[in-house]
């Protein structure tokens, strides 16, 4: 009967030659991968500067860059009206022309009508200075017996002895005039400008494009192209999702508020649905114009319906309709968009909670059509 055997291997010793360039190609494995790393922490670097610096620029340069922000938002919700209008062989500066008297005529109606009825709602408020008044006194009596009992608990010595002397100083009347005086002039200076920036984005808009391709090397010239495009539909998405959303909130609120008799329903209405679809702060916004208007006119289930509703409609856009028109386009995680509107808000305040989104969506664009920084853009995706 034949029994297996187990054979060792064979060992067979290595010559010096052989030993030199086994530690030698070790040692150049070893270099490489330290290379490599040294390569990564280089690139990281050079990410965080240029980040700090981008960064920096933006917070110095605020108002030019709004500027320039707001007047590319608004030439994307004109390009489709200009579109239209070549299409009936008009030549494309002055279809730009047209749409911009369009924007501009629209402004100054919505301007006319929230100021006339702003107006209205402000000379109706007398009527209901007594409910106000009843409110007032109730909270200064509660603070009365609140001022009477810390008097009961804290002696009239000890009382004496803790007063502290008040100086008071010119605070600078005409300064804080100046001041203001020019930031008004340079919101005034801002908005001027935007007319010239979209009439000129629209009409100069292939010439832009195609240049801007240009700037770039041969080979990379169709990623470039790619990428404009992309950033162009999910800026288009972005206004017209945005639209969407606030106009089923502002038809749902005008509907609600009508029904409790809430005054100048359509006016609140309007602004509450959109003043919704700020990010985070739009549930806090869009309930403050209601609860003024109706603490003379509404008892308080109309107020719990009114909270009740703005925060349903606003619970269910922001989770259901949000992700539906926008989530294809944008596809951001909610940890990227927190950071970004803390960073946004911080730098630009409300301007910069508004366009925080449409910035992180152009950013992760880039980031995935860049290969050395495509794991930033999927660390920024869902």
């Amino acid at each position: 009967m034949a029994t297996n055997r187990i054979i060792p291997p064979r060992t067979e010793q290595l010559s010096p030659k052989e030993v030199h360039a086994a530690d030698a190609a070790s040692e150049q494995q070893q270099h490489v991968r330290r290379l490599d790393k040294a390569i990564r922490a280089a690139s990281i670097a050079q990410i965080v500067i240029a980040a700090s610096i981008v960064l920096a620029i933006c917070y110095v340069a605020k108002p030019m860059l709004v500027t320039l922000l707001v007047s590319v938002l608004l030439a994307f919700v004109l390009e489709p009206i200009v579109t239209w209008l070549e299409r009936f062989r008009l030549p494309r500066p002055a279809g730009s022309f047209i749409a911009l008297l369009l924007l501009l005529g629209i402004v100054y109606a919505g301007t006319y009508f929230f100021y006339n009825r702003a107006v209205s709602f402000m000379q109706e408020l007398p009527k209901y200075s007594h409910k106000f008044q009843g409110v007032f006194s109730h909270l200064k009596q509660k603070t009365d017996q609140l001022e009477k009992t810390t008097e009961n608990i804290l002696p009239s010595d000890a009382k004496a002895k803790n007063v502290v002397p008040v100086s008071v100083q010119d605070t600078g009347g005409s300064g804080l005039i100046t001041r203001h005086l020019a930031t008004v002039t340079e919101i005034g200076a801002m908005v001027a400008f935007i007319p010239f920036l979209i009439y000129f984005m629209l009409s100069w808009q292939e010439h832009v494009r195609t240049k801007t391709v240009q700037l770039f090397r041969e080979e990379h010239r169709s990623t470039a192209y790619v990428t404009l495009g992309q950033i162009s539909l999910m800026m288009r998405s972005f206004i017209a999702g945005n639209f969407i959303i606030g106009l089923f909130i502002a038809i749902g609120s005008v509907m609600v508020f009508g029904f409790l008799g809430l005054p100048y329903f359509y006016f609140l209405g309007l602004i509450s649905g959109f003043l919704s679809l700020v990010p985070y702060l739009g549930v806090l916004l869009a309930l403050l114009p209601p609860l003024a208007a109706g603490l003379g006119a509404l008892n308080l289930s109309s107020f719990i319906v009114i909270g009740v509703t703005v925060f349903g409609l606003h619970v269910f856009s922001m989770n259901v309709l949000y992700p539906k028109v926008l989530g294809k386009r944008l596809q951001l995680n909610p940890l990227v968009v927190s950071i970004g509107l803390l960073i946004w808000g911080w730098m630009w305040g409300a301007m910069g909670l508004i366009l925080a989104v449409p910035i992180l969506g152009a950013v992760k664009i880039i980031c995935d059509h860049v290969s050395s920084l495509r794991p930033i853009g999927a660390w920024m995706g869902e």
